[in-house]
């Protein structure tokens, strides 16, 4: 009795875990083509190869990355690039805290490091998934799709790192057009089901563009239009009674 119990343990753990996988393989086969790009363009940046996988590995945050990447290119300081980037994952505690509401019942063993690995797409997957939360292994399946994410972020960074010092340097350069279009693309959705989503983005590079007028650096150009930009969506977006 044990042993087909053991068996049925495993067997179950084995099946939660492909399952995992098969939700966290698109996202995988999405991730690396960016991660390549990414440390592609942090390579051309001047970052080494150890700079640039262990800001994957501890900050894995996509559109984070492409714009220090570009700060650092720039010759932005550490302070600019921090504040730029923790204003961009701003929306990061919102998500935390609407998937740590999910998973009340999980331990905190389980919640800490899935916390530590949400982003876009790994939260958009698991909300599509709430019916595991309240299973026996559903922190390991939420686990599986989290990991498959991180890991081929890390590789793809990595691999790209080692791609940049190998490929010509036009052709690198010219791979820097995918940072403005994958922002292009989290935008231009964004716009079609609202147009205050492009007011906003106007705003954001007219305060931009009058920083670097009156002598800011280009970093807290970013940090002003980014902060500024956003600040004005409270106003287009009052609460309806």
């Amino acid at each position: 009795m044990n042993i087909k119990a053991a068996d049925g343990r495993t067997n179950g753990t084995i099946d939660i875990i492909q399952k995992g996988l098969a939700k966290g393989f698109p996202i995988m086969v999405g991730y690396l083509p960016i991660a390549l790009t990414y440390g592609v363009l942090a390579k051309q940046a001047g970052m080494s190869i150890t700079e640039l996988t262990l800001m994957s590995v501890l900050v894995f945050a996509g559109a984070s990355q492409f714009m220090g990447a570009n700060m650092i290119a720039v010759g932005a300081g550490a302070v600019e690039i921090i504040i730029a980037t923790f204003v961009l994952n701003f929306r990061h505690f919102v998500m935390s805290l609407s998937f740590m509401n999910r998973l009340r019942g999980m331990d905190i063993r389980w919640k800490l490091p899935m916390s530590m690995g949400l982003t876009d797409e790994t939260f958009a997957v698991t909300s599509l998934h709430p019916e595991e939360a309240n299973k026996d292994k559903g922190a390991l399946f939420y686990t599986t799709i989290i990991l498959t994410a991180y890991l081929s972020w890390v590789f793809g960074s990595f691999a790209g790192g080692i791609l940049g010092e190998v490929i010509p340097e036009k052709l690198s350069q010219s791979m820097g057009i995918a940072l403005y279009a994958m922002f292009i693309g989290l935008l231009v959705p964004s716009v079609k089901k609202d147009k205050r989503v492009a007011v906003i983005a106007i705003l954001a590079m007219l305060i931009n563009g009058l920083c670097l007028q009156l002598g800011l650096g280009t970093g807290w150009s970013i940090v002003f239009g980014t902060i500024i930009g956003g600040m004005s969506g409270i106003f287009l977006w009052k609460e309806e009674r």
